[in-house]
Parts: structure tokens; sequence; C-alpha cells
């Protein structure tokens, strides 16, 4: 008897004890969150960006009470885009702040790092600011992914804009690493799609700053498209370099390269580049008043301009904050799996598409749209192009 009795008191502390590891962050008054930035490494502008975009909307439902009585608390740690760093950040926020959900982290080396640490404690990685195939595939019900891949983005993208600009002889120039190589491969496979190939391929080190023997082969060969696998420095070099050589195809980039540093640093030699993106840049003077109105409240807030970094990481905190409201007051890992799984995240001012989960399937949309820089600025060219008919 006395061990039956002792058999049940175990069994009954095994399951406190799991209740209490699935609502790990979450009391009655408060919900933790954790995130893990570049502040202080060579994303260290992106970082600053998605955490004060964050705080911007944790400020605001705190500011209405919260949720069903729990108010939400961020906290960010510094990875300086070292993926070893990430593991120590991770290992911080998990098992020492004892945070609910890790949301928005940006890098895709160091959420790869961080997701084994987090995933041994039942915490789920929220909408990572990365467009690689890993935040989603293979499958892992503790992955949340919003971005299109940068795979997705060329493979859809790039027949669409060759078409329109009846493009004959397209080329690429990309960075030699997995990154570049998903742009590549993306656009290949949608050339594969048209009957086409690529009719040149150059490509350059990680950090490379001279692109004159890149583009010099590339105008050899009478390039009139030209997909760049390149980031912020690399765009803007290659293009300058080609402007230089007289040497003026259509340049077509990824989101990677989608923000206003390329026109701010690189000036009017970028007018005419495109990009793949989905959620739009948040400009002080835009047109659309509702982006006007947040632009100019993040402004006020921060005293400096909102990017669409500052967008990511707002939309990141405001699609949990739809899951935790779905999940009622009882909030758990699981509770919150079952409302992503089963809810609609509708389209926002910015124009991000329409997403939805379920339980095989991990990435909220791999709907994108063109970008053009005009007159200094970006703006939308197209409409949005997806798998989705």
């Amino acid at each position: 008897m006395k061990l039956k009795l002792n058999l049940i008191a175990a069994a009954m502390v095994l399951t406190a004890g799991a209740a209490m590891a699935q609502t790990q962050g979450v009391s009655k008054t408060e919900i933790t969150l954790g995130s893990i930035q570049d502040l202080s490494g060579p994303l260290a502008g992106f970082g600053k960006q998605v955490r004060l975009g964050m705080m911007l909307r944790v400020d605001e439902a705190n500011e209405q009470g919260g949720i069903n009585g729990r108010k939400f608390k961020l906290l960010v740690e510094d990875s300086a885009y070292d993926p070893r760093r990430a593991v120590l950040a991770a290992q911080k926020l998990v098992n020492q702040d004892k945070i609910f959900t890790m949301i928005g982290s940006i890098g895709t080396a160091q959420n790869m790092a961080a997701m084994p640490v987090q995933f041994q404690k039942n915490v789920i990685n929220f909408f990572p600011v990365t467009a690689a195939r890993e935040m989603y595939e293979p499958f892992h019900k503790l992955k949340y992914s919003f971005a299109a891949t940068y795979y997705d983005q060329m493979r859809l993208g790039v027949p669409i804009l060759v078409k329109e600009k009846n493009a004959k002889q397209i080329c690429a120039m990309h960075q030699d690493d997995e990154f570049g190589l998903e742009v590549f491969r993306g656009a290949e496979e949608g050339l594969k799609s048209m009957g086409m190939q690529f009719a040149e391929v150059t490509t350059y080190k990680r950090g490379a700053t001279d692109f004159a023997s890149q583009m010099q082969k590339l105008a050899s060969s009478k390039c009139d498209f030209v997909v760049m696998g390149t980031i912020i420095r690399e765009t803007i070099g290659g293009i300058a370099t080609a402007r230089r050589l007289d040497f003026n195809p259509t340049f077509l980039g990824s989101s990677a390269s989608y923000t206003d540093l390329i026109h701010k640093l690189g000036g009017p030699a970028m007018n005419g580049f495109y990009a793949t993106m989905a959620t739009q840049h948040p400009y002080l003077d835009e047109a659309a008043q509702p982006i006007r109105f947040w632009a100019n409240k993040y402004k006020t807030k921060f005293n400096e301009d909102p990017t669409v970094f500052s967008v990511y990481g707002y939309n990141a905190i405001d699609s949990f904050l739809r899951a935790v409201e779905k999940s009622g007051k009882n909030v758990t890992t699981e509770s919150i799996i079952k409302a992503m799984d089963t809810m609609v995240i509708p389209p926002d001012i910015f124009g991000t598409a329409e997403m939805t989960f379920s339980p095989t399937k991990r990435l909220g949309s791999n709907a994108s749209r063109m970008s053009q820089i005009t007159d200094g600025r970006w703006k939308v060219t197209s409409g949005y192009f997806s798998d989705k008919k």
C-alpha cells in the first residue's frame, strides 16, 4: 500500500513538473518573451530596428492592459551575429530567464544554433527574421516562420520579370555561400520552368569589395538581366561598378537587399534596381495614411526613422499576441500551437500577405511581390505571386 502511495505521489510530481515545464514564462500576471538580436556586430543596425519594433508592439499591448490580465515582458540578448554567442544567449534566456517563447531572432546560423536549446525546453521559435528554408524545414512543431524563402522568391519572381522585360541573356552574380546559392538555385529553377537557363554566372567571396572582374564578365556576355544573390554592400558595389562600365541590364535581388540602405548609401546609381519583398518599407511621408501614422508614432517614441526590419519585429509580436488572445486564459505551448494552426493572420497595413499554418505547415505564406527603386525610394511594382492559385 505504501509503495502504491509512493508511486502515485511520484506520478503527481512528474505530472506537475511537466505542467510547469510547459508553462515556463507564464504567470498569472505576465508572459515573458525572449529574442536574440545582433546589437553589436555586422547586422547591428537591423538587430536594433527589430528590437525597437518589438518593443513598440509590446508597449502598446501593455498600455491597453495586456491580454486576459497578463502583460508582456521582452528580454533581448546580443549575439553579435555569432552563432556561438547565440547559443549562450539562448541558454541564458531559456534556462535562466525562463522565457515562454523565442521571437523574431535574427540570422540563419544564429537561429539554427539556438533552436536545439529552445526545443529541449519546449520553447517555440516564432517568426525568426531570416528567409532560410531551415526555419520551417525539416518540420518541427515548435517552428513558425513568416518569410517567403529566398529560393521561392526567385523561383516565382524571376520568370515574371524576365517576361515583362522580354530579357534574352539571363545572368547571375551571387555570394559564394549558402545564402547566395539559395538565390541562384531558386532563379535557376524559375528559368527552367520557362525552358531557359543562365547564359553566365559569376560569384564572389563574402566580404568582397571589388566587383570589377564580375561585372566585366557579365558585360562581355551581353547580359540584359542579372539576378543578384547579394545583400547590401555587394548590391551597391556591383551595380555602381556596372554603371561605370556603362553596363545597364535589369538587376533583380532578393528580400536580403530590400532595405532603404541601398538607395541611402548607393545614391542615384541604384535607381532601377528591383528586389522581391512582402512587407512594405515604412517611409515617414508614405502616401498610405495608416503607414504614415505608424511610422511617425515610431519616430516620436524612438527618435529615429523606422525601417522594414522595425516592421518585422512589430509584426512578429502582433501575430504572437493574436495567438495568445485565441488561447484564452490557459496559455501553454500547446495552446499557442493549436491557436496558430487554426487561425488566419490577415494582411496588415504594410501589405504583408495573409498567413495560415496547420499541423503540417510551418511557413505562413510563400507569397512575394516586387519593388523597384525609383527616384531614390522603394516603390511596389507588382501584386503578390505564390504557389497558391
